[in-house]
């Protein structure tokens, strides 16, 4: 029997994946279109197959070249219209082509998640309709009456479109009947990022070249936010190299159009005390704190410890609140609803670290810390200029957890940011 791997792979892995089979499938000459479904265009954390959606006439040639792929470790079948392969890496992934009349039905069908085409189903049987991976039909007449988009589909139904990322039957179809679905926060709306590191912790760029890619990105601002002293193994600062970068960032502002903040990743110790003085806390523009020690803390200790750290005035965020790595690390035992209780009570804003090995908040927090009105900061926690551009991971974590962008502190403009920040 053929072993899968591991069970189920990150985002960070995965996407990589679909885009280069997306790339090689869109070159064959006729295709229309090529769509990742599933949970995958879900942005789901973990992902356990593949499934690509194509639209093309010549489906033969599709089957050809998707089960010659270089990445195909073995073809385990291969039809007129759907095929079947394990990758190298494990993952298994099909590969189907449709006709353009049902593309749009198929697409919602095979994106999921389950729950949510359940319930979409039932309201099809309630408006008259049959609902399928084939289309909306008129169930009397079986007359096909939608199918085309996804759109054309759920206006039919006398619903607005809902993103992938919500389609997780958490009450995202009663939204949608009352024209309560949220304006889910975009790219494009993100101005800056807060959690980065250089050279001076355990990055491998300078401030300068971090600075010069964040501006490309066209970003308003940034914040350099190097370690603490106590988190050794990451080279972390002690308070006089953090003065003198503080020093440094105030120097290099002058050659940028962006704004370049002096911030630091503090490390909230095992007391709840943080890893700088107030005195040194107070010069920096942006403090996070985060738990790096003492993971396997019993649940009280964990809580108290974080809850006393929210209660510093300079603490501006929670960075990566929960601790956790993706298929390699549980997160630390904590009460989220105390900490998300004394978040609010001392206006701390909870970071979406959008790195995909954490991407920590995960939805379901998201969605209960928005219950408790608190704002977030979506932060790429780069170690590199490249690694700048992983926010988009924790964009999509966001949306799964259906933010808006007035939710998240870094679409703010500069100047609505400064009043935010202690």
């Amino acid at each position: 029997i053929f072993k899968k791997g591991k069970e189920r792979l990150s985002l960070g892995e995965i996407i990589p994946i679909s885009q280069e089979i997306v790339s090689i499938l869109k070159k064959v000459p006729g295709v229309e279109q090529v769509i990742p479904a599933g949970s995958v265009r879900r942005w789901k954390e973990t992902v356990g197959d593949l499934d690509i959606l194509v639209i093309s006439k010549n489906a033969a040639k599709i089957m050809d070249v998707f089960t010659k792929m270089p990445s195909v470790q073995r073809v385990l079948a291969k039809g007129g219209t759907k095929s079947t392969v394990i990758l190298k890496s494990g993952l298994q992934t099909d590969v189907r082509v449709l006709e353009k009349r049902s593309f749009g039905a198929a697409l919602n069908y095979f994106t999921g998640n389950k729950d949510h085409n359940v319930a979409l189903r039932r309201i099809a049987i309630e408006k008259g309709y049959k609902l399928s991976e084939y289309g909306l039909f008129d169930r009397k007449t079986n007359r096909f009456v939608a199918g085309r988009t996804e759109e054309e589909l759920y206006k039919r139904l006398g619903l607005p479109y809902v993103e992938p990322e919500l389609r997780e039957n958490r009450g995202e179809l009663n939204a949608a009947r009352n024209a309560a679905l949220p304006n889910l926060i975009k790219l494009k709306d993100i101005r800056g990022d807060f959690h980065m590191h250089t050279r001076a912790s355990d990055g491998t760029n300078t401030i300068e070249q971090m600075a010069g890619a964040a501006q490309e990105l066209g970003y308003e601002y940034i914040c350099i936010s190097d370690h603490s002293k106590t988190t050794a193994v990451a080279h972390g600062l002690n308070i006089e190299q953090l003065e003198k970068q503080i020093i440094e960032i105030r120097k290099l502002q002058r050659q940028f159009k962006i704004k370049i903040l002096a911030g630091s990743e503090v490390d909230i110790l095992r007391s709840g005390e943080l890893d700088f003085p107030d005195d040194t806390l107070k010069k920096l523009d942006v403090v996070i704190g985060s738990v790096h020690s003492g993971l396997k803390s019993s649940q009280e200790k964990m809580t108290a410890r974080i809850v006393a750290a929210l209660q510093n005035k300079y603490l501006d965020i929670l960075g990566h609140p929960t601790g956790r790595l993706i298929n390699r690390r549980n997160p630390y035992d904590v009460d989220l609803k105390r900490v998300f209780d004394a978040a609010a009570q001392n206006k701390k804003i909870m970071e979406i670290d959008a790195h995909p090995a954490r991407l920590d908040l995960k939805d379901e927090h998201i969605l209960l810390a928005k219950q408790f009105g608190l704002k977030f900061a979506i932060d790429s926690d780069a170690h590199s200029t490249d690694q700048l551009k992983l926010l988009n991971f924790g964009v999509h974590t966001a949306r799964r957890g259906w933010l808006e962008a007035k939710d998240v502190v870094n679409t703010y403009k500069f100047s609505e940011l400064k009043r935010f920040l202690h």
